[in-house]
């Protein structure tokens, strides 16, 4: 009886160490997995432990995940820190504009661990904000690029070019007989009828700036300048069809204190000229005490900055050896007395500048020498000496002007634009040639009323030695021929109006007076109304 009553509860039930040592199995195969063999099993067992040793693999593989999603957090906040840095490190302009360019500041990211969890928020937040900034920057863009639609000058160079002129009218009246009708330089006879009146827009002008590459840290840039003051076309009214003429071709060089020029230009030698609309075609005074010219040069300048708002200015470079001749021909060019020397026209100046009522105070002084060979090797040394100032008297008023004593020097303008006198007959090989001495100077007087209106009044005068006009007497083909002058004197007073910064109105009225060898005294006046437009 007690045999067969054990038989059937062991088959029924599992004994308590049965079920301890299948439970020991299994937490032994959970720990160690494949490091240890089950212990044989049923098929139930068996997919049990698989199936735990497929969870364990997965869970190892979401782990490495997880880490390399960490290395890679951790490299992003480096990066972001490193940014960071830069961007204190800059001076505050340069955070500007890389601000101003369309892109946020990047903010500080925290060092623990809990700010990879809050990453996507915060790059979100970037997105939106740098789509908000591009959104604005494309509308800069925009307006930018509508005002450069108005404004832009398309070239065949990839470089920025600029499109600048003015129109000008002049409406004149003259009483007395002048060299030009429109723009007088000197008398030539004594006033007679009613006088003239008349109209020109010839003193128009059109210019471009090219702005060109950096070279060796220097900035480049090229000017070019032309007006219609060439003269007049031989046809009907041909004389309100201004010829097409250069005045400027220059190409510079800067660097902060050194610059070099190259092309025709200015007289750098004499850099000053009156206010005046009324004389755009060539410049107020001349042979008047104005030395002027636009020559061919070569020229070096170099600034020192010598304190608070001062520096001094040297300029030293040669020139084409003008003598003011006509041309020979009006198609080929031949070498006139200057330029059959052999050797160009060499000048300096030096000058001190300093900020005074608001505006630069300068004093400067100039050199200025050419050799000239004259017909049958008859040489003459031309020179001159020269002085200019602009002088701020307030912050509304100023006085500016111009001095030089010289000899030859017609091509720049001295010496009613001659420079030698003859002797005799010029033809012969045997007749003295001297260089005709002379002195002059200008001076005007200028007041801003405001900022649209400002008042102008001048003097100037040309005065070449009269004895050596006398000892030259009746054979020297002196100006036209008819006239010896000895003094040329000019004087104006005008008012400029700016409405807008591009408009202009002005009214000028001119005094002329030439003295002649012979009992020539004559002068003229003019009164001329000019109206402009700037672009």
């Amino acid at each position: 009886m007690k045999q067969g009553n054990v038989v059937p509860v062991w088959r029924g039930k599992p004994s308590r160490l049965a079920m301890i040592l299948l439970v020991a199995n299994v937490a032994g195969w959970a720990q160690t997995s494949d490091a240890v063999a089950p212990v044989p099993a049923t098929d139930a067992m068996t997919n049990a432990v698989h199936d735990l040793q497929q969870q364990v693999s997965e869970l190892r593989a979401a782990v490495a995940e997880m880490r390399s999603e960490a290395a890679q957090y951790r490299a992003e906040t480096a990066d972001l820190r490193r940014e960071l840095q830069a961007l204190r490190a800059k001076p505050a302009p340069e955070v500007e504009a890389q601000q101003g360019s369309g892109y946020p500041a990047p903010a500080a990211p925290e060092a623990t661990a809990p700010a990879a969890a809050a990453t996507p928020p915060a790059q979100a937040g970037s997105i939106e904000q740098r789509v908000a900034s591009l959104e604005e920057t494309s509308q800069l863009l925009n307006s930018k690029l509508n005002d450069q639609y108005q404004t832009k000058v398309e070239g065949a160079s990839k470089y920025r070019l600029r499109l600048s002129g003015i129109v000008l009218m002049n409406l004149f009246s003259n009483r007395g007989q002048t060299d030009n009708q429109d723009i007088p330089d000197y008398v030539t006879g004594p006033n007679q009828g009613d006088g003239n009146f008349g109209a020109t827009l010839r003193q128009s002008q059109i210019g471009l700036e090219v702005f060109g590459p950096t070279l060796a840290g220097a900035k480049t840039s090229a000017n070019l300048q032309a007006d219609f003051g060439g003269g007049f076309a031989n046809t009907w009214n041909g004389v309100n069809s201004g010829i097409f003429r250069l005045r400027i071709a220059s190409m510079r060089v800067d660097w902060e204190h050194t610059s070099v020029v190259v092309g025709q230009d200015d007289l750098f030698v004499s850099p000053l000229s009156p206010t005046s609309f009324a004389s755009l075609t060539v410049p107020g005074f001349t042979y008047a005490g104005n030395l002027w010219g636009w020559t061919p040069q070569v020229r070096v300048e170099h600034r020192f900055d010598i304190g608070d708002n001062q520096n001094i200015t040297l300029q030293a470079g040669i020139m084409d050896n003008l003598t003011g001749e006509f041309p020979a021909d009006s198609y080929f060019r031949s070498p006139q007395a200057g330029e059959s020397s052999g050797q160009p026209a060499y000048g300096f100046r030096a000058a001190w500048t300093r900020m005074l009522f608001g505006h630069p105070l300068t004093l400067g002084a100039a050199g200025y020498y050419s050799r000239q060979d004259w017909a049958f090797e008859h040489y003459s040394d031309g020179w001159s000496g020269m002085t200019d100032w602009d002088i701020p008297l307030s912050g509304r008023v100023s006085l500016s002007g111009e001095f030089y004593r010289g000899r030859s020097v017609g091509g720049i303008g001295g010496g009613v634009s001659r420079s030698v006198v003859y002797i005799g007959n010029p033809d012969s090989p045997t007749t003295a040639v001297r260089g005709l001495d002379s002195l002059g100077g200008w001076s005007q007087f200028k007041i801003r009323a405001t900022g649209k209106l400002e008042f102008n009044a001048g003097f100037g005068l040309d005065n070449p030695y009269s004895a050596q006009i006398r000892a030259a007497g009746p054979s020297q083909p002196y100006l036209d021929g008819q006239h010896l002058l000895v003094q040329n004197r000019s004087g104006m007073v005008n008012f400029i109006y700016r409405p807008r910064s591009n408009l202009l109105f002005s009214t000028e009225y001119r005094y002329l007076q030439s003295l002649g060898l012979y009992s020539f005294n004559n002068s003229a006046d003019q009164i001329n109304m000019t109206m402009g437009v700037l672009f």
